[in-house]
């Protein structure tokens, strides 16, 4: 449950890639598996608390209004603000400072169907003290979307609207137009004019307020395009919407890096060195694609060997995030290193990453604390990797299977003993797939 009570909906788009199989409806009335897309969206977050939505209406906004009236019927407040003139995706938000007073709001889009567990997002954007959170997540186009490049802790360094200049490479992080802010970001706002968050707003606001972005594998999606409403409308029929919301447990595929998804030609210290092992692009697409989420674990003592830095390992896992978007339009949902190393004594290392610590694999500490941050249940997910380490790893956390590749380091002898070893990651997703295939039948 989320204790911030009140929403502005964005509902005053045309919806024209829309017009052509809805032509007589507003866009946030095209129908999901028999309801309106705006009416998802109320029933889902008023279940989570959201007591007051604000709807911003343009084209055919009195559609909406004869469909939700005072939102009574709903069990919720709701009430219109009308753009004379379209006001963009901010702009509207100006108009309405008085009503949205001195307390944080959430804002919506109303084409949008999603299910994200609105108190998680509530209790990381009041941990960080943020002006404003952006929900943000991987997608199979990264280069076709607004980006996010974001610190460590969540802290957002730069936002960039799309087009992006074909050099540009930063790790797989959209915005997913789904946003808690501040009050004190309405004086930000231009009134009277058009303006837009990811073009305007955001790129400016990440150098001078406290913007964080939070990153979830929960389910959400635009339906701009009419095949993009049959594959929310899909979802929302196989019960993958409610599913990957983080109240529920998830299952998870643990991955290795190196000698799993990318060639080991060890101690990877720049982006031109990482190559794709073939196959992991479209083995992790079908894992994108299942009930699982994909985390990688790695390993990464570079750092502690003074070989790179974590920027630089940034940097490296930005080159892998794209060419797996490239190759199969495929992407991991979350990734945890090591920098650490235990054993010291050499002088090229970095002594503050030469220590004992909780992360560095055969310990399990990347798989818990990817466990507590997704609601991870390890008893129902399985590991994937190349070393005895990975194995080790696997079987401390507590997961159903782990699966030894003969990439990598995969042959080499070892007394620990996985649950079965496969030539590659694409055999074993399909032992994976094969073995719930045959757990549900």
């Amino acid at each position: 449950m989320t204790g911030v009570s009140t929403a502005v909906v964005l509902a005053g788009g045309k919806g024209t890639r829309l017009a052509s199989a809805f032509p007589d409806l507003a866009k946030p009335m095209v129908p999901v598996d028999g309801l309106p897309i705006a009416e998802h969206l109320v029933r889902t977050y008023a279940a989570q608390g959201v007591r007051r939505f604000i709807f911003t209406l343009g084209h055919r906004g009195e559609q909406l209004r004869n469909h939700f009236g005072d939102g009574s019927a709903w069990g919720v407040s709701i009430s219109y603000f009308n753009e004379v003139e379209p006001l963009g995706t901010a702009g509207a938000l100006a108009e309405l400072q008085s009503e949205l007073g001195s307390a944080p709001f959430w804002v919506f889009y109303a084409d949008t169907l999603s299910s994200i567990d609105l108190g998680r997002m509530e209790a990381f954007h009041r941990q960080h003290g943020a002006d404003a959170t952006l929900l943000v997540h991987p997608n199979d186009h990264p280069y076709d979307s607004d980006l996010v490049d974001a610190d460590p802790s969540g802290r957002i360094r730069a936002v960039y609207g799309k087009p992006h200049p074909a050099d540009r490479e930063v790790r797989n992080v959209v915005n997913a137009a789904l946003y808690l802010f501040e009050p004190k970001l309405l004086n930000r706002i231009p009134r009277g004019t058009a303006s837009d968050f990811g073009r305007d707003l955001f790129p400016v606001w990440a150098t001078s307020h406290m913007l964080y972005a939070y990153s979830t594998p929960e389910y959400i999606k635009d339906m701009g395009k009419p095949e993009r409403r049959t594959q929310v409308e899909d979802a929302l029929r196989s019960g993958k919407v409610e599913a990957r919301n983080l109240r529920n447990p998830q299952r998870a595929v643990f991955l290795d890096r190196d000698g799993v998804i990318n060639v080991d030609s060890d101690l990877i210290k720049h982006p031109d060195e990482l190559v794709l092992i073939p196959g992991a692009a479209e083995a992790i697409r079908l894992l994108n694609a299942s009930q699982f989420i994909t985390v990688v674990v790695t390993n990464q003592s570079v750092v502690a060997r003074n070989l790179t830095d974590e920027a630089g390992v940034d940097r490296i896992h930005a080159r892998m995030e794209r060419l797996l978007a490239d190759e199969a339009g495929a992407f991991v949902d979350a990734i945890y290193y090591c920098p650490h190393h235990p054993h010291g004594g050499f002088p090229e290392e970095n002594p503050a990453y030469k220590v004992e610590c909780s992360c560095r694999k055969p310990k399990p500490g990347m798989l818990l604390e990817a466990a507590e941050r997704f609601n991870i249940d390890l008893s129902t997910s399985y590991m994937v990797g190349d070393s005895p380490r990975d194995i080790q790893a696997g079987q401390a956390a507590g997961v159903a299977a782990t699966v030894r590749v003969r990439t990598g380091h995969g042959l080499k002898p070892s007394s620990a003993e996985p649950s079965v070893q496969v030539d590659d990651i694409a055999a074993a997703v399909a032992w994976i797939m094969e073995r719930e295939k045959s757990r549900t039948s």
